[in-house]
């Protein structure tokens, strides 16, 4: 396993970014590959693309503030997708705590980045504590996400293009 850290995006195709995975660390390949969708239009972005994106915020905000950070902040935008996003992956263990997080929110329906703001702007003092409980769950989670979320990228690097998009 390659222990090279990427430092970042610098025009490459996906097919480019892919063949670095050899030489640079999975994750640092995988945030090369998330800066690149990040400058794509909103609109351009696919919805495998949307599930790279997704993960790694999600990955980001809850190793950074937990849960309550990736309700609160911009993030908040996948919530719809982002459980759906790890099982794609085969990170099924840590999609049933995301899913057991969002749940506990009590949102009426499926969750979307209103409906989840409408509840973290509520004056609720147990929110952070109960959310907190999902945090140590999802650090204990032993799947090594960016390595399969690399390799779910190569294998559908079709519908996740940069680059050469």
């Amino acid at each position: 396993m390659a222990d090279e850290w990427l430092s970042g995006y610098s025009g490459q195709s996906t097919e480019a970014l892919l063949a670095l995975a050899t030489k640079f660390r999975s994750d640092s390949v995988v945030l090369a590959f998330e800066e690149a969708l990040q400058a794509k239009a909103p609109s351009d972005v696919t919805e495998h693309e949307r599930f790279v994106l997704a993960i790694e915020a999600l990955e980001r905000e809850v190793n950074n503030g937990g849960f309550h950070q990736f309700f609160t902040n911009s993030s908040v935008e996948f919530v719809d997708v982002i459980a759906d996003a790890l099982q794609a992956v085969r990170c099924t263990e840590t999609a049933e705590v995301v899913r057991e997080a969002i749940e506990s929110l009590g949102i009426d329906g499926a969750p979307t980045a209103e409906s989840v703001t409408s509840i973290m702007d509520q004056d609720d003092d147990g929110l952070f504590e109960r959310l907190g409980a999902f945090d140590d769950r999802f650090y204990s989670v032993a799947e090594p996400i960016a390595d399969r979320l690399l390799a779910w990228i190569s294998d559908n690097r079709a519908t996740v293009r940069v680059g050469d998009a």
